[in-house]
């Protein structure tokens, strides 16, 4: 196997800013493949890292697991790679010395990037505009509100110069391998995807989630166009027969594919899907209950909290209460 020789200066450096609440399946999945690199029969090190927080203190990952750093924020050095670890509460878990040392040292001209809600973080920091990134499928829909100057793509990985950004969990895994075949060629990458016995590393131009095509319950084509066109409209929904028409189905013939397949009705899953939007939005961002009720197509207020109240045992304004929290930008 033909393995490049790591640089005459020695292994390209990472440093790895933990948030609290951060996803330890995304970090563990991140820095197992530079550790494993690093495994390689060469005994060459292809890698280095080090672990920071904001204080230099332990920092909790979100399942309660505390973690220790090897510093506070610090200076870092240019050929250095940042990653920013984040998970729930992503905006909570910054303040604006954190927000200010990014800024700083990302002026460096290092590449840096984000796991999971970690490109929040980096918006937060004005570093992701005209970009195109990604972030875990959760909370796609809120950044996409919050932050119209960035690109959301619902990919696992983005890559846009020197910034890359992962949906984080195991996506993390195929955004680091082909950061790994990008440095040292696929062969290394190859190796290390055998060793973590995976065996189909994806691409970034992968999708977050099971496409509706590949579902194995959903078999027939006007129900996945018919889904589709539901996803497409959620702020001025569609009546039944104007779904039907589109699909060139009767309405009777539209409900019983709904029936045969996912046991519903068409107007029950497309309520279903507004009033997801609409718990996303709540959870996520700032927008007033009023604002989420008419960007998820509701005409009435009462209606809304009413069918929300139904659907998850907790009204809009509570819950908009509790999601605060998660997008906050503790500064």
């Amino acid at each position: 196997m033909n393995i490049p020789t790591p640089p005459a200066d020695g292994p390209k450096h990472y440093a790895f800013l933990l948030v609290p609440g951060f996803s330890t399946l995304g970090f563990s999945c991140a820095i197992e493949a530079l550790s494993l690199a690093n495994h390689h029969p060469t005994r060459q090190q292809f890698y280095s890292w080090r672990l920071i927080s904001e204080t230099g203190t332990p920092v909790p990952a979100y399942n309660g697991v505390t973690f220790n750093v090897d510093s506070a924020l610090t200076d870092l050095s240019r050929d250095e790679t940042l990653i920013v670890c984040a998970g729930e509460n992503a905006g909570q878990g910054c303040s604006k010395a954190m927000l200010g040392w990014l800024r700083r040292e990302t002026r460096k001209g290092m590449d840096y990037g984000a796991l999971s809600s970690g490109t929040y973080i980096l918006a937060l920091a004005g570093l992701i505009g005209g970009k195109r990134v990604t972030t875990h499928w959760e909370y796609k829909t809120a950044l996409g509100e919050m932050l119209p100057d960035v690109i959301m793509e619902d990919t696992i990985f983005s890559v846009d110069g020197r910034v890359f950004t992962s949906a984080g969990g195991a996506a993390s895994m195929d955004m680091m391998l082909h950061r790994v075949a990008d440095d040292f060629g696929p062969e290394l990458a190859t190796w290390v995807a055998d060793q973590m016995v995976y065996t189909v590393p994806r691409a970034n131009s992968a999708g977050q989630r099971m496409s509706l095509q590949s579902r194995p319950e959903i078999r027939n084509g006007k129900l996945l166009l018919a889904m589709q066109v539901m996803d497409n409209n959620i702020e001025d929904p569609l009546r039944p027969d104007e779904i039907a028409d589109i699909v060139s189905l009767s309405t009777r013939q539209l409900e019983r594919l709904f029936s045969k397949y996912l046991h519903t009705s068409p107007k029950r899953h497309y309520l279903h899907i507004r009033l997801e939007k609409a718990r996303n939005l709540l959870q996520q961002t700032d927008l007033s209950v009023t604002d989420v009720c008419m960007a998820c197509g509701f005409k009435s207020l009462s209606h809304f909290s009413k069918s929300y109240r139904a659907a998850f045992g907790i009204s809009p304004g509570l819950e908009a209460t509790h999601g605060k929290v998660l997008w906050s930008d503790g500064a």
